[in-house]
């Protein structure tokens, strides 16, 4: 049967709260203080008229308005209690078609432009970031937002390296903001009620978690081109090794498979399907024990990342988790029980049984352990920060998700079964592959920010 789309607080929770009050409150007593003086102030400003007040928005900065950035501003542009403040990219194609949008949908007025991140970072008027950046410019800019305050919705995946992820990860916990992972499926009801039936053992003991996404491609070498006016190439490669200009380096389809950017499809794919199993797993808390994979590579061309690729984790006490391109395995999560099977793509959970999802004992209400709901993960994400919850993609399983896909691509490097110790976040007795876990050396003037 297929289901389709269609059908007491802690110290951080406080710290978020305090945060998230600290402005209205200065607003409020700022205006408290103004009623001497027969100012008009109208119905809009004070949320009477069925508005959002302006102290009760969240001023949100775009950083990066590319196809995915322009995707994530078009669905917070329909909450009245956010704002578009700022809009920041090096391509001067996207900062028009992003302001383009936002005169369409109503959201341009006051909303200002930068093309640093730095100055929309110092934009003392932001609550909060949206990054949605190459990989190997996520780390830099988001770490300088987060030692400033802002809470960040962050684009997965976390980065090229261990390390990276891990600094981002400290200077979230040290700021107490509110980190929501991009990975979107955790607020997809079919992701999440087929993970929660694997869980109740409604599938019988899971033998094996099967992933699937999409393999590598191969490229011809790229040529030099002219740099055009519209592109700040400099500023683009930041970081990365210098390169010669030619406009496909750009597309995000391509520079997803550069290695100077990126760590290819067992990353940027992997993460989304990788993450919704170690959710369903219960190991986003706790981490493999072992990994062992093979895969292949290009020979020639400017695309450069793993092409194919067949890797198996092992958990404690959890099921194994097989993670594959699809020419292995079907696009989606497939749990493996000792009863039965289903599995779950985007939109749609398929079971060979048609009654098994209509099944009262199947229904969401009837499982006795869940996972967190959210049915929106914008909305969730805002909500995290007004409220002083937690997201459900926070932190820690951000970097629990993405480290096993770190682990996948340097256990195919290695060409060997990798022991790992996920207490101290290194490989047992492996040198070569633990240096494989840091950041690189970034291009001068560029380097990783220190802990505010």
């Amino acid at each position: 049967m297929k289901l389709n789309e269609a059908s007491g607080q802690n110290d951080t929770q406080r710290a978020h709260q305090r945060a998230s009050i600290s402005r209205r409150r200065f607003l409020a007593t700022t205006a408290s203080a103004a009623v001497a003086f027969p100012t008009f102030i109208p119905a809009s400003a004070l949320g009477r008229d069925g508005t959002v007040a302006p102290s009760e928005r969240i001023n949100l900065g775009m950083l990066g308005v590319g196809a995915r950035g322009t995707g994530n501003m078009r669905n917070f542009l329909g909450m009245d209690d956010v704002r578009i403040a700022a809009i920041c990219d090096v391509n001067q194609n996207h900062i028009s078609r992003a302001k383009q949008i936002l005169k369409e949908q109503g959201g341009a007025s006051g909303t200002k432009s930068y093309t640093d991140f730095r100055a929309l970072n110092d934009d003392a008027s932001i609550d909060a970031i949206m990054m949605a950046l190459p990989v190997h410019w996520h780390t830099i800019p988001s770490l300088d937002a987060i030692n400033k305050g802002k809470h960040i919705y962050y684009e997965k995946p976390m980065a090229l390296s261990l390390q990276e992820a891990q600094l981002v990860r400290a200077a979230v916990k040290k700021k107490g903001i509110v980190f929501q992972f991009g990975t979107q499926q955790r607020s997809s009801i079919y992701f999440r009620w087929a993970s929660e039936l694997a869980m109740n053992g409604r599938l019988g003991e899971i033998q094996k978690i099967e992933v699937g996404v999409p393999g590598g491609e191969t490229s011809e070498s790229f040529s030099e081109e002219s740099i055009p006016d519209w592109i700040d190439w400099e500023r683009w490669v930041g970081p990365a090794q210098a390169a010669p200009f030619n406009e496909k380096r750009l597309k995000r389809a391509v520079h997803e498979l550069i290695s100077d950017y990126s760590l290819g499809m067992i990353s940027c794919w992997g993460i989304h399907h990788i993450d919704i199993a170690n959710w369903a797993n219960g190991t986003d808390r706790s981490g493999a024990v072992s990994v062992e994979g093979t895969g292949n590579f290009p020979k020639r061309g400017t695309c450069d990342t793993v092409l194919d690729w067949r890797v198996r984790f092992e958990f404690e006490n959890a099921a194994p988790i097989e993670f594959s391109d699809q020419g292995h395995h079907r696009m989606g999560v497939n749990y493996v029980g000792d009863k039965t099977s289903l599995h779950v793509t985007r939109g749609v959970i398929n079971h060979e049984n048609e009654d098994f999802l209509r099944d009262p004992q199947n229904k969401e209400e009837a499982l006795s352990h869940r996972l967190p709901v959210s049915a929106n993960h914008y909305r969730n994400f805002i909500d995290a920060i007004k409220n002083g919850s937690d997201p459900v993609a926070p932190i820690d399983s951000a970097v629990s998700s993405d480290t096993l896909c770190q682990l996948a691509l340097i256990s195919i490097k290695r060409g060997r079964k990798l022991h790992w110790n996920s207490k101290n976040e290194q490989f047992i007795d492996d040198d070569e592959a633990n240096r494989l876990l840091q950041a690189r050396d970034p291009r001068k003037p560029w380097t990783l920010p220190s802990m505010a």
